[in-house]
């Protein structure tokens, strides 16, 4: 009884599982035969001798040598069918072991127990508690597929024992192993503080020391609770249940896939997406991907840049040009003034003498004031050309940093990249003269 139930099993209880839907077509296929066999003999049973000796029936006798040897070799495969139909059926209950996470479908509920379909002798029970929500409500449905383990085949009542929850467990472990042993990462939130490190919940919980909790020293770790990240496993001991990890490791290989890509496209005049990770007095450093250049503050404007923090903060991202990449040292300059053209290129057909200009006041000195007429063209109103009427000793008489003056253009040095202007000859358009 119990192999013809093994036969009649549910389709959806093998779903997703090829070595168990194999067997199974191949077990269907030999039952449709022993089946088809069966039937035959029952034809042939019918038209045989009754109990009164009826004329219509054959002896045996009565066989000629040729049907009597077809029929021998018939029976002798229908032996041989059942006897592989037996084997599959062992081997079979062989693949199912305990401890081993299978797949079945849900056949009936009750008060207890689920009963779920492995594929097994019997149908296998899982305690209802274990698909009870924090509610009180039941999750399971009639044929539903569920992964179980197989706690015990057979207890002392002879009933076959799962469990959904062990399932689980056992393969958030068989995920944890395989990331260890192929040192891929994996993903986990740091709970807590303990001693010596931070406690990381990654499905069970893992130990993360101090040292490894980033590429340089992080002085208060207390920062980092309830933040996740990607670690690596480098001790794994499953009997203990004892898991160290490191942030530290999987940083520096993202950094190593990083600067290899970066690497792989570093060429001068190449354009490159960076990152600002640190300001100084003399320009800004970018990271490119595993590997920081240096924009120098006299590349990042045509115009006049007093400090890098006027154009850019620390985690801004930035586009820049290779002027320069030294391979052996990954020494890298970059530019951005050089992505766009040098404006002093078209000054002189920009600004012809006499055109008027508005521009803002950048510095003072004492024989005059610096005048931005565009972002890299600057421009020198001396004191001599700011007044008719005033005898003007200092630019500060009259203008201050920041002004927007009106001038016109008294000439223009593109080679030298000097300008010079006049503020009066504004105020006496007539006299255009130009000393």
């Amino acid at each position: 009884m119990a192999k013809t139930r093994f036969v009649a099993l549910r389709r959806d209880a093998f779903k997703g599982d090829q070595v168990f839907q194999e067997t199974l077509e191949i077990i269907k296929f030999g039952v449709l035969r022993l089946m088809r066999n069966t039937t035959e003999e029952n034809a042939e049973n019918t038209f045989s001798v009754d109990k009164n000796g009826d004329s219509t029936s054959l002896d045996d006798k009565e066989l000629i040598p040729q049907e009597r040897g077809e029929a021998a070799s018939k029976n002798e495969e229908d032996l041989q069918d059942r006897r592989d139909f037996m084997e599959l059926f062992e081997e079979n209950l062989k693949n199912i072991r305990e401890g081993k996470v299978v797949k079945g479908a849900i056949v009936q509920i009750d008060k207890e127990f689920v009963l779920v379909d492995i594929g097994y002798k019997s149908e296998g029970q899982i305690r209802i508690a274990e698909f009870t929500n924090p509610r009180g409500g039941v999750t399971a449905r009639v044929g539903d597929e569920v992964e179980v383990v197989l706690v015990r085949k057979e207890d002392k009542a002879g009933r076959i024992i799962l469990s959904k929850e062990k399932a689980g467990k056992v393969k958030l472990w068989d995920k944890i192993e395989e990331s260890f042993r192929k040192q891929t990462t994996i993903k986990g939130r740091i709970i807590s503080l303990v001693k010596g490190g931070l406690c990381v919940d990654i499905g069970v919980q893992a130990f993360l020391p101090g040292s490894q909790a980033g590429l340089r020293p992080v002085r208060d770790l207390s920062t980092l609770i309830g933040t996740e990240y990607d670690f690596k496993i480098i001790k794994y001991e499953k009997r203990d249940e004892n898991i160290v990890l490191s942030r530290r490791a999987a940083l520096e290989a993202e950094q190593k896939a990083l600067r290899e890509k970066t690497l792989a496209r570093l060429e001068k005049d190449a354009l490159l997406d960076g990152i600002v990770t640190n300001i100084k007095d003399y320009g800004l450093f970018v990271d490119l991907g595993g590997i920081v250049g240096l924009l120098h503050i006299t590349d990042m404007s045509w115009g006049r840049v007093a400090h890098p923090s006027e154009l850019y903060q620390i985690g801004d991202e930035i586009t820049v040009k290779v002027l320069k990449f030294n391979k052996e040292k990954e020494r890298v300059s970059l530019g951005l003034k050089q992505m766009t053209p040098d404006p002093w290129i078209q000054a002189e057909e920009n600004y012809p003498t006499h055109t008027k200009v508005k521009g803002k006041v950048l510095s003072l000195v004492e024989y005059g004031a610096f005048v931005e007429v565009e972002k890299g063209i600057e421009g020198l109103i001396q004191v001599s050309e700011m007044s008719w009427n005033e005898h003007i000793r200092h630019p500060s008489q009259i203008l201050n940093v920041g002004n927007i003056v009106e001038a016109m253009v008294l000439s223009v040095d593109a080679a030298k990249k000097r300008i010079s202007l006049s503020m009066k000859r504004i105020e006496n358009p007539l006299d255009t003269r130009i000393d």
